[in-house]
């Protein structure tokens, strides 16, 4: 569990307090999940899972070959692979609603977009920024660093 102090400024009495935040790290190598667990991974809008931790997902956890969005088995796939950052949040906003509806299922995500897809950390981590805090849900540990420093 990574924690760390937010400063938080109350507006209406001109002072500011600290609280802690807390996330869970995703491993950077997962080769085993827990009944309740989902490997939440980088995918393409035809599914086609063939490399990186897409192909991970179909051959270990359960992703579905033309099943490029959503869980699938004991994994959850958010496209990727179709466009810049604005194509990529609304599929990331869907997932973590999805999360907060399924308080019961603990979602791995890896660093989705950073391998075939092409994009940078600093790029993907801000669209996670509204799971911190979230229970359920582990980032790379790429990912938090960026977040906290924003």
């Amino acid at each position: 569990m990574f924690k760390w102090f937010e400063r938080k400024k109350d507006a209406a009495k001109g002072d500011s307090k600290q609280t802690m935040v807390s996330c869970g790290i995703t491993p950077a190598f997962i080769e085993k999940l827990k009944d309740n667990e989902i490997f939440v991974f980088g995918s393409n809008l035809q599914g086609l899972h063939g490399a990186g931790a897409a192909r991970t997902a179909r051959e270990y956890f359960g992703a579905i070959m033309g099943c490029g969005v959503g869980l699938q088995g004991q994994s959850y796939a958010i496209p990727t692979m179709h466009g810049g950052i604005k194509k990529i949040k609304p599929y990331v906003d869907d997932f973590i609603e999805f999360a907060k509806e399924h308080t019961e299922l603990h979602f791995l995500v890896t660093r989705i977009g950073c391998g075939i897809a092409g994009f940078r950390d600093e790029e993907i981590a801000p669209l996670f920024k509204k799971t911190i805090g979230l229970t359920n849900i582990s980032l790379p540990k790429e990912f938090i660093e960026i977040i906290i420093i924003q």
